[in-house]
Order: C-alpha cells, then sequence, then structure tokens
C-alpha cells in the first residue's frame, strides 16, 4: 500500500507567526519611504510570494499604481520594485524575531510527523536572509525541519512548483503524491498542486483570516465561523484538497490522505 513520504510546511501563518504580522508594517513602511501610503489590507493581497515578486505585485495593484505616478511622475520600473525590495529586506529582518513564536500545535504535530517516519520539509515566501533569524528561534521552541528552500534560491518561486521539486531532491522522497503541502496562503497552495502534491490550507491562523491568537479566543463560536467562511472562500480558486483551521488540527488529514491513497486516489490537480 503506498504510503506518504513527507510533510511539507511553509513558515509564517503556517508554523510560525500566528495571523502573518511580520511582513505587514515592513511593507507599509517600505512604501512610505518612497512617498506610497499603503493599507495592510493591500499588502496582504499578493502574501505568500516571494518578497520582490510581492512588492511588484503590490505596485500593480490599481490604487498603489496610481498613487506612484503621482508621486513620482511615472510607472514604477524594475529599478524601482529592486529599490523598495532593498529596503523592505533589512527592514524584515530587523523585525522577524518579535513574530516568531510557534503556532500552538506546531512542535506536536511536528514529533508526530517523524514518528510515522515522514520527512518535515519547509518552504516559504522568506529570503534566506531573514529565515536565518528565524531558524534558531524556532529551534530554540523545539522545531526543526529537515530542510528549507526560500524565496530567491531557484530562478522562479511560488506559485510554480520549483520549491516543490527542490524539497522532493532535499528530502529523497517521490512520487509527488506521497507528499502533502501545508500552506495559510493560496499561492503556497498553488506551488504544492502545481507539483502534484496533497494540499491543506489553513483558514484561521495566517494570512487570510489576519489575526492574532488573542483576538482569535476573543470571537464568539459566530464570529469564528463568518472569518473561516471567508477565509475558505478566498482559497477557493486554489483548489486545495482540505482545509482546516490550524495545523493542530492536520493530523486526522493526514489518517484520510492515507485511506485515500490506499483507495488510489490522487490529489487535486
Amino acid at each position: 500500500m503506498e504510503r506518504l513520504k513527507a510533510v511539507v510546511f511553509d513558515w509564517a501563518g503556517t508554523v510560525i507567526d500566528f495571523g502573518s504580522f511580520a511582513p505587514m508594517g515592513v511593507f507599509v513602511e517600505a512604501f512610505s519611504r518612497f512617498g506610497i501610503d499603503v493599507s495592510i489590507a493591500e499588502a496582504r493581497a499578493p502574501m505568500g510570494r516571494p518578497k520582490r515578486d510581492h512588492i511588484e505585485a503590490m505596485l500593480a495593484q490599481p490604487r498603489i499604481l496610481a498613487a506612484w505616478e503621482s508621486a513620482h511622475g511615472r510607472r514604477p520600473t524594475d529599478d524601482d520594485i529592486d529599490a523598495v525590495y532593498d529596503v523592505f529586506v533589512p527592514l524584515n529582518e530587523e523585525v522577524v524575531g518579535q513574530y516568531a513564536d510557534l503556532i500552538p500545535g506546531a512542535v506536536e504535530v511536528a514529533g508526530e510527523v517523524r514518528a510515522r517516519g515522514l520527512k518535515l520539509g519547509s518552504t516559504t515566501g522568506y529570503t534566506r536572509s531573514i529565515m536565518e533569524r528565524v531558524l534558531p528561534l524556532a529551534k530554540a521552541q523545539g522545531y526543526e525541519t529537515d530542510n528549507l528552500v526560500c524565496a530567491g534560491d531557484l530562478p522562479q518561486g511560488r506559485p510554480t512548483p520549483m520549491n516543490m521539486y527542490k524539497c522532493f531532491l532535499d528530502l529523497g522522497v517521490w512520487p509527488a503524491h506521497a507528499v502533502v503541502k501545508v500552506d495559510d496562503t493560496g499561492v503556497g497552495i498553488d506551488e504544492g498542486r502545481e507539483a502534484g502534491c496533497w494540499t491543506v490550507a489553513l483558514s484561521l491562523s495566517g494570512n487570510e483570516a489576519g489575526v492574532t491568537l488573542l483576538e482569535l479566543s476573543d470571537m464568539t463560536a459566530s464570529e469564528k465561523e463568518a472569518l473561516r467562511q471567508t477565509a475558505s472562500a478566498a482559497f477557493a480558486k486554489h483548489r486545495p484538497d482540505y482545509i482546516i483551521d490550524t495545523v493542530a488540527d492536520l493530523l486526522p488529514i493526514l489518517d484520510q490522505i492515507e485511506q485515500r491513497m490506499a483507495r488510489g486516489e490522487r490529489p487535486t490537480r
């Protein structure tokens, strides 16, 4: 019987930084240095992409594009994208450690994944320099992965499947349908689906919900359900195989996937 061989997790909003807040204020600050006011909602829209691609996508948003043209008298160029990115990265490096608390359940789920004999991989929209700040903080809390693929490691990142292909090589696992990708962003789900993996989207711990753990705990059941439905609707076009609240809910899903594999079923493509 075919069995799972690996689970590949995203980082921010998936296993650390409940609500995925670390980059938000940094995007706002980086754009402000070029005379452009952006909102947190505008900054969240392209979340999950490599950060340079994220900035490019923000500059393509009609309101931000118009603001840039008004402030600078022209459309943004590749050099402008690079300039904003060059401001963003060191700012994000400085603050990311403040948002590195593990999401409840991450350590326990990672331990069970390993106990089942599965590899534990990871991809991220963060650069390697940013992740160098995160890794020791995660390790100190009991969370380590078997590999790490960062934005900028490969010619193309999310939403392409290249990061996942690198995970297959790093972890020595195949076929693709023996791997599960867990992520809180649509483009992170895309990278897993395009690679041929099972995909699990997280509705309440990450970018789509955009709330802190305390804010979530203070919500009524109906408020949580409304937030869950909003996030699930945002994921619909990315066609994840499963949508759960947080990483803490993953283990029963792994059981269901192995049962489906035993019946010859394959992930959504």
